[in-house]
């Protein structure tokens, strides 16, 4: 089968670009020293996340507790939850899961980590935990050594609880197209983690792991990192947002559309935002782009004037954000050459719980 035979709107993967993303990526853990732990939230696929232990990674992250068990349940035996979880009812499956694989979880009060200790002991399981701490993005975590350190000795006072370490994504450095910035604010947050890991092994604990890092930041970890695991997940596919970065990553992923209307200079594709994400960057036209695109539910468009598109022809979009795009969708097709090799499912789209 073959690309142009593929009813659209269709997920497809590059696998040439997929595959030489893969290698950058193993040759820079390799080389910094620190171990790779990639989100699962950029292509929510079991299939691949088998492919990421493959090339070394030693487990792999997640965002969500539905996502962990599909995980688990596929046969990964070393998932961490990048994320706190308080709901009573999933505190009972994550010390479920936590007897059937090595499982991490993330916290940041000392509320969450009583009823996380009390779920695990009806459980007998042992869950491990990164501690977050607050470096920038203003989301989850504690902001100061003196937070940290209490919740840390608490985890070490829990039966059932291992302190892991430190969890410090810094996501709002994660797009910024400034490079210097980017660099300069990677270099103000290793500090503090580095001034944080010795305060707390100055308390009398020690710190594991120190999980994080971007596929936008990465390349600011070649050499005198604090940090042990890399999160990073679009450096496998990318995306537009990405892509005003100049990283060295290639565009893997697309969306197959089907031309479905002509009107003068523009050209109307049958992929809208129900099929490719716009929430942080717009899409653009592999074939164009530097055109602008407009997008409705339903439709893609672009104006070029003098094109030569008819009815029916195909054309590849890059999405303006990977990590949502996939969740669009079933199935990603694995292209090579303009053929496809396989399908393989999206196993945990709309797994947000």
């Amino acid at each position: 089968m073959r690309l142009e035979q593929l009813e659209t709107p269709a997920l497809v993967l590059d696998m040439d670009a997929f595959e030489q993303n893969r290698r950058l990526m193993k040759t820079f853990v390799e080389t910094a020293g620190i171990a790779l732990r990639p989100h699962y939230k950029s292509h929510k696929s079991t299939a691949i996340a088998k492919m990421q232990i493959e090339d070394g990674a030693k487990g792999i992250s997640c965002a969500k507790l539905g996502e962990a068990e599909d995980l688990v349940f596929a046969g990964i035996d070393d998932v961490l939850i990048a994320n706190q979880i308080v709901e009573p009812a999933k505190l009972a499956r994550v010390a479920y899961l936590a007897n059937c694989c090595r499982l991490t979880i993330c916290v940041d009060c000392a509320d969450q980590i009583e009823a996380l200790e009390k779920e695990a002991a009806v459980q007998g399981s042992t869950i491990h935990c990164l501690i977050e701490y607050e470096v920038g993005m203003m989301r989850c975590g504690v902001d100061t050594p003196e937070a940290f350190i209490a919740l840390a000795h608490q985890l070490d006072r829990s039966p059932h609880l291992v302190f892991e370490g430190i969890q410090a994504y810094a996501g709002q450095l994660s797009h910024e197209e400034d490079e210097e910035k980017r660099r300069a604010e990677s270099e103000r947050v290793k500090k503090a983690i580095f001034d944080l890991r010795d305060e707390v092994q100055r308390s009398g604990l020690s710190v594991k792991e120190i999980s994080g890092i971007s596929t936008g930041t990465v390349e600011f970890h070649t050499s005198g990192s604090p940090y042990t695991e890399i999160q990073a997940g679009s450096y496998l596919f990318m995306d537009t947002a990405y892509g005003a970065l100049n990283l060295p990553f290639q565009n893997a992923l697309y969306v197959a559309a089907t031309v479905m209307s002509t009107n003068n200079s523009t050209i109307i594709v049958d992929a809208g935002r129900k099929s490719i994400a716009v929430d942080q960057k717009m899409p653009v036209f592999k074939d164009f782009p530097d055109v602008p695109v407009g997008v409705s539910e339903e439709h893609s468009s672009i104006t070029v004037p003098g094109h030569a598109a008819r009815l029916g022809d195909r054309y590849l979009l890059i999405p303006g954000h990977c990590c949502t795009t996939v969740n669009l969708h079933d199935h990603l097709y694995l292209l090579r050459n303009g053929k496809v090799e396989d399908r393989i499912p999206i196993t945990s789209r709309g797994k947000s719980n």
